[in-house]
């Protein structure tokens, strides 16, 4: 049986914001959230979140009809596909057919999660470098933004950027390098997205990063379900769009803001990179609640 909620009453009450953001990073297309994903949904709703970009492996059937039932009434849910660097080496132009249709269906905001990923090198660098190129050079094409993965790969992150002359901007998810990366990637239109690493009690260096980026660049997401961000990580093992408040109350504080003006930010950054306006000032439609559906 699934628990009502995974929070004891303490953590429950913290994860209502009073206002609300979106999560802007969260793999809700994968097993874990098999079990309760649409009790997921109706937590994020009920701590403030109004919308979640769902990256789906667009090598994966599952992710893709996981993704769009999801989606399916629900103007909350938006949604990415591309090819993570992990799975570089099974990259093949079939993949480029289904990214072609999900972009001419309106199906996705963005291509992505895609990028260099040399700490793990769970694909060969060459593969990375090419299938990431590729999928720029695709991302131009369809006119659509893309989300980068960068570990470790900074330098060549930017090369390949700059090589494909890609100037439609995008998300530079779950951000763990340095300044000079960050400002870089800023110049070239991207916005900078913290997960709840920025919470970590080691991750000092990393926050003096997130307080000098400007306000407009700046995003939150949960990069669900890893990386539970403090106070949750120790009392639940997996992350979920709910506890993104504390990575944005967290990067308010370093900032010297009101949580709100934060989430106000993040919400009109979120708009112009997905290129979808932020729901309207009537009541929208909970992120847990599409219409016409009873949940």
């Amino acid at each position: 049986m699934i628990p009502e909620s995974p929070l004891d009453p303490g953590l429950r009450a913290a994860a209502q914001p009073g206002f609300t953001f979106p999560d802007t990073h969260a793999h809700l297309d994968m097993d874990e959230f098999d079990p309760d994903r649409e009790d997921v949904l109706r937590r994020a709703a009920a701590a403030g979140v109004e919308r979640i970009l769902v990256p789906l492996d667009a090598l994966s059937e599952r992710s893709l009809r996981i993704g769009r039932d999801m989606a399916s009434g629900r103007p909350s849910i938006l949604l990415a596909a591309g090819v993570h660097p992990h799975l570089a080496k099974d990259w093949g132009p079939a993949r480029i057919k289904v990214l072609e249709g999900l972009a001419r269906e309106k199906d996705i905001v963005a291509v992505g999660e895609i990028g260099l990923d040399y700490h793990y090198d769970l694909s060969p660098r060459p593969d990375q470098r090419r299938v990431f190129a590729d999928q720029l050079a695709l991302a131009d094409s369809l006119s659509l933004p893309v989300i980068i993965h960068s570990r470790l790969a900074a330098g060549d992150v930017l090369a390949a950027v700059d090589a494909a002359k890609f100037g439609r901007g995008g998300i530079l998810h779950c951000f763990t390098e340095d300044a000079a990366f960050a400002a870089a990637m800023i110049d070239r239109g991207f916005w900078i997205s913290f997960s709840g690493i920025l919470t970590f009690p080691k991750a000092g260096d990393l926050r003096t990063v997130a307080a000098g980026i400007p306000l407009e660049r700046l995003l939150i997401e949960t990069d669900a379900p890893y990386l539970v961000p403090v106070p949750y990580r120790g009392s639940v093992k997996r992350n979920e769009p709910a506890f993104a408040a504390a990575t944005l109350r967290l990067l308010a504080g370093l900032r010297g803001l009101d949580p709100a003006e934060l989430a106000a930010a993040v919400r009109l950054g979120f708009a112009r990179v997905t290129g979808r306006p932020e729901p309207s000032a009537a009541p929208p439609h909970p992120v847990g609640s599409p219409p016409g559906r009873v949940l």
